[in-house]
């Protein structure tokens, strides 16, 4: 009779952010792990399965912060008695001086990464001698590994070790190794122009990936039109209703490819920028270097990087303020509803500038978002978000290396995954209400009615409608791109008109994911507030603009 199999061990795997976490997990499970972080490697809980045991990957456990991530983390360590502790061997004192109170009592081992990076500059027999006299003192096994490349052998050791923990001691304190070994600086810590190249750097994938993404839709939209011309045809013959919901003006068939040829490629584009900055440690240098000058708007960097990560999609942006501070995390999302123009919305208004012969509306645009969020995030924040005393909650510089291409793609997939798990079903669901409603003529009736208020903003009647669908879906703004349209607006009725309808409610599939993160209570009054404010920011801009 053959034997049963084993029961599977749990083993959770805890650390400070940045340490490898992830990348060990996967190393030691055989598969690259699947996470969405911006700083430190994950945002929620992943499991990795060998024959017998199951990882769990936390994400950072942050000192000084209350952030989601954390107490996420400390759930976990709390609800298991298996541990992996992680520490970074180039700050292993504070490390384990910071997390063995908290895994004190439970069974594990230490692994020690960034091994490698001691090499340099220690003597690798000293180096050993310190874990060495840890390991007789505590009786805990400490394996030094790199885990962006774990040997075979490394990952035997660790498994065997796993086989047989050794409990954590609750007293013990290890004497200091005494090393401790910081990144080198970059252009980036420079005291007077640091912030600008951060800045830079931060914008530079939301415009080469647009730019790229609008290019190849630009090509692909005519040929994939032409390639459903027979299908649109066809469809025109089924029951009024079936017709306007597949084919008509938000239809299925119809918004397909706008969702498809011209926001899924910057999305792709832009997750794999993000990755190449995240996987060779860029972002937390970023983070580090613009912390300064966003605290008094109520921000920090680490709130930053995930507004601009929104320019690609507001869905896995908001989902990423989990590892936000609480007192910040709020405001955080906030700032992106109202200022993080997302690849539809950035899409459509390039594509409306475009189409009136004024690309160069774009740079006042930009400019008039950026400082309207900067503005609005300021009034909303916490006083709390806004103290001086409130710093940047990040353990160390990070250090930066080559990224490679597994890595670039472990941290991309998490972005993919929930822009297609997240937005795309809400994107669906919306477009066949938005086209019964259509068919009901609820939308052009509601049109009708705000019509007259187009000219508290300086704007014709024809403007209503665009303003309507662009509250619902950003690409709703295309509508300012219709020659009809077109003929009757100024330069600055365009600008006006391609603002307000950007930034006067967040679109659904935003408000959506906000009141799944939060509640439906603070999304409905953050759609209030960013109302009023983008009702304010738009007269001043259509007035002051006429003034000047």
């Amino acid at each position: 009779m053959p034997n049963a199999p084993s029961a599977q061990r749990t083993t959770v795997i805890v650390g400070k952010e940045s340490t490898g976490k992830s990348a060990l997990a996967g190393a030691i499970a055989g598969r690259s792990p699947v996470s969405t972080n911006i700083q430190g490697s994950t945002i929620a809980c992943e499991t990795y399965q060998t024959r017998d045991d199951a990882f769990i990957d936390t994400p950072g456990i942050l000192f000084r912060s209350d952030t989601t991530t954390t107490r996420i983390a400390l759930a976990q360590l709390q609800a298991h008695d298996r541990i992996l502790l992680v520490v970074k061997a180039t700050h292993i004192d504070d490390d384990l001086a910071d997390l063995l109170p908290l895994v004190a009592g439970k069974q594990g081992l230490v692994v020690v990464t960034f091994w490698d990076k001691l090499l340099p500059s220690l003597p690798s027999d000293f180096t050993q001698q310190v874990l060495g006299r840890w390991e007789q003192n505590s009786q805990v096994r400490f394996i030094p590994v790199d885990a962006r490349h774990l040997s075979q052998g490394q990952r035997q050791q660790i498994l065997e070790a796993l086989q047989t923990p050794a409990p954590l001691p609750q007293q013990w304190q290890p004497i200091p190794a005494g090393w401790r070994i910081e990144p080198a600086p970059t252009w980036l810590e420079h005291p007077r122009w640091g912030w600008l190249l951060a800045i830079l750097l931060l914008l530079l994938p939301a415009v080469i990936a647009v730019w790229v993404a609008n290019g190849v839709a630009g090509i692909l939209d005519p040929l994939i039109q032409n390639g459903l011309a027979p299908l649109v045809n066809f469809l025109s013959q089924a029951p009024s209703l079936l017709e306007a919901i597949l084919i008509g003006r938000y239809g299925l068939v119809t918004m397909g490819p706008l969702l498809f040829v011209w926001a899924v490629p910057t999305v792709i584009l832009y997750a794999l920028f993000l990755g190449a900055y995240k996987a060779s440690g860029l972002v937390e240098r970023i983070t580090v270097a613009l912390h300064p000058l966003l605290r008094p708007f109520g921000l920090s960097g680490r709130d930053l990087v995930r507004v601009i990560m929104g320019f690609g999609c507001n869905v896995p942006a908001a989902i990423a303020t989990r590892a936000c501070s609480s007192c910040s995390r709020q405001t955080c999302m906030s700032a992106i509803a109202f200022g993080s123009a997302c690849s539809y919305q950035l899409g459509a208004t390039m594509g409306v500038f475009s189409a009136a012969n004024l690309p160069g509306l774009v740079v006042p645009y930009l400019g008039y978002l950026t400082l309207t969020t900067l503005i609005y995030t300021r009034l909303i924040a916490p006083k709390a978000a806004r103290s001086p005393r409130n710093t940047l909650a990040i353990e160390r510089r990070t250090f930066l290396e080559m990224p490679r291409w597994s890595a670039i793609w472990r941290e991309t997939q998490g972005t993919l995954n929930q822009f297609f798990a997240n937005a795309i079903p809400i994107f669906l669901v919306i477009t066949i209400v938005a086209s019964v409603l259509d068919w009901f003529g609820a939308i052009a009736a509601l049109a009708g009615w705000i019509s007259p208020l187009m000219r508290l903003f300086g704007l014709p009647p024809e403007a209503a409608l665009p303003v309507i669908l662009a509250s619902i879906r950003k690409d709703g703004l295309l509508l300012f791109a219709e020659p009809d349209t077109l003929a009757v607006l100024t330069p600055l009725q365009i600008l006006t008109g391609v603002y307000l309808a950007g930034v006067l409610l967040p679109c659904l599939v935003t408000a959506l994911t906000i009141a799944r993160e939060q509640s439906v209570r603070f999304a409905l009054g953050l759609m209030a507030r960013q109302a009023i404010a983008a009702i304010v920011f738009s007269m001043l801009l259509a007035w002051g603009g006429n003034w000047l």
